[in-house]
Order: C-alpha cells, then structure tokens, then sequence
C-alpha cells in the first residue's frame, strides 16, 4: 500500500479548514465519527455519509473529521489543535500519528479518551487494523511508563460490545504464559472501562481477550470464547464462575499456568488476596485432572519465567 504522509503546518490546516462535516445525511455510506464530551468524560458519537471507497481517501477524510470543530457545543474533537500533529501515515494496514509534546498538556483522562475516539474512528476503514500514537517520533507511554504501542478497535469495546463511556482509567498487571506455556510473563497494560465494571471483572476480562501485539514474549492462555458469569469479592476473596468453556478448552499450557495467570493477575487489586473458581457455579471439579476448583488459591510467583 503506498504511504501516506501529511506534513503539518500546510496540508493538515487546510484539511481541518476545509469540508469536515459537511456531508449530507443518507449520501453514501454512514460513518461515526467518535469525539469526546466538553466535561471529558465520555466518547461520544456523529455521523458523516460518504461515496467514498478508497481506503487512503478514507483516511484522509477521517483525520480532518477528527480535528473538525462542530457546532455541537455539547462535545469537542479528539484532535483539539491540528497544530500539535506533526505528521501521520499510513502502511500496512497501520495509521501511525506523530503529535507535538503539547499533546500531552491536558489531562490523562481526555488524552486516553481522545486515544479511544482515534482509534474507534479510523479503525471503521476496513484496511486499518490498528493505530500507533508517538510523541515527538517517541512511543506514547502510559501512566504506569510502559509504552501503549499499536492499538485496536477492540481495545475500547467494553464487554456488552459498547464503545467505552468511562470516568475510569485502570492500569493493569496481567500474567500470561510464556512461549513454552509452562510459566507466566507479567505485562503490564492501561484499560479504558466503563464505571459500571469492577476491576474484578475487568481483570479476568482481559485474560480471555487475551495478549496485545505491543506485549513480546506474552501468549495467550484462555479460550476467548470463554464466558464469565459471575465474579465477586467477599473478605479478601474474588469467587470466579465460568461457563464450561474453560473446562473444555484446548491449549498446550499447563494447568497451574492458567490457574495463576488468573490467580496472579486477581490479587494485583488491593481488595483481592485469594480467589476460588467454579464453573457454572459448581466447585466440586478438577481443572485438566491436576487442579482441583474446591481449593482456594493464593499468589504464586514461583510460577513465574525467570530471568536467564
């Protein structure tokens, strides 16, 4: 795919000053564009229509949707200033922004949700699987330091299938296995979620999403067709029901290494010390012959891959 590269201080100024909303209703193809709310608390969500098909053309009209300024005083776009992106391309399947370290001058709740809004917009055009942000040519870091890297739809999707509304930002310690599926990789990760999941579930959500494509040496341990029906946490213990899913699903990983990756990644939350598991609420079952669900379980960092 031939490379698209807009230059700021011209093209980028007279894309934003130029036809952004101006789209007539029903004429092509719907699109949502997604912005975020005056109070900075939530993503929400406008329409365009286009004939447009070209995916580098679509691109180009998103990035000016995405600076366009509307005349909805209830919300304001993802980009706020076309003066603090730099430059962005697109190859392989990859939009990749470069904004100015004034990108970073507000706050984290509207730069995460900004993030969101870019994300969930571009990745509407088939041929876009993910987006990177950069600061400077710099990989955009987390609050926790680690670098957020490439980026996916379906990273902002709370678990109803809904684009995330939130006041929540969770930065997340997370275990999955390693290569030869017989001890955990810890990884960190920051979470946009909506207010109304517990952390609990958030957790374990992630688990089943499995590993992102910024997390090296991270592999997958769980059936992402696994369905959680109940986590909850009573005096320092975070109960787990599952659907039969988790019993059933084939992997070369072993049991102790599903077992903690969910284990470990549960009592990272201060609440949390131990968690029991059940499977449609029934704990009186072994988990692949060697790890019986009756049993309470607490942290084991023994389980971890070491160093060489």
């Amino acid at each position: 795919m031939k490379k698209i590269k807009i230059m700021l201080w011209m093209l980028v100024l007279l894309f934003c000053a130029g036809c952004a909303g101006e789209s007539q209703p029903h004429d092509g193809q719907a699109y949502t564009i997604y912005e975020v709310n005056k109070d900075e608390t939530k993503v929400v969500e406008r329409t365009i229509y286009t004939g447009e098909t070209d995916s580098e053309e679509l691109v180009k009209l998103f990035m000016n949707e995405l600076c366009y300024v509307s005349e909805n005083t209830e919300s304001r776009p993802a980009i706020l200033s076309a003066e603090t992106l730099i430059s962005y391309d697109f190859i392989d399947g990859n939009v990749t922004l470069d904004f100015t370290s004034e990108y970073l001058s507000g706050s984290a709740m509207r730069e995460i949700l900004a993030r969101a809004a870019i994300v969930r917009t571009l990745t509407q055009i088939e041929e876009v699987k993910y987006v990177t942000v950069l600061v400077e040519g710099n990989p955009l870091l987390n609050r926790s330091g680690v670098p957020v890297g490439v980026m996916t739809a379906e990273q902002f999707i709370d678990n109803s299938g809904n684009v995330i509304n939130t006041e929540e930002i969770a930065s997340l310690s997370l275990y999955f296995a390693n290569e030869d599926g017989d001890s955990l990789v810890k990884v960190s990760r920051e979470v946009v979620y909506s207010s109304n999941i517990p952390l609990e579930k958030l957790v374990v959500e992630q688990l089943i999403k499995g590993v992102q494509e910024n997390e090296e040496g991270a592999y997958p341990m769980l059936d992402p067709n696994i369905k959680i029906n109940t986590v909850t946490v009573r005096d320092g213990v975070c109960y787990v029901n599952l659907d039969g899913t988790f019993l059933s699903q084939t992997t070369n990983v072993s049991a102790d290494v599903v077992i903690y990756s969910i284990v470990n990644s549960l009592v990272e939350l201060s609440d949390i010390n131990k968690v029991q598991f059940s499977v449609n609420g029934e704990s009186e079952v072994t988990f692949k012959e060697t790890m019986p669900l009756s049993e309470i379980y607490g942290r084991n960092l023994d389980i971890l891959e070491q160093a060489e």
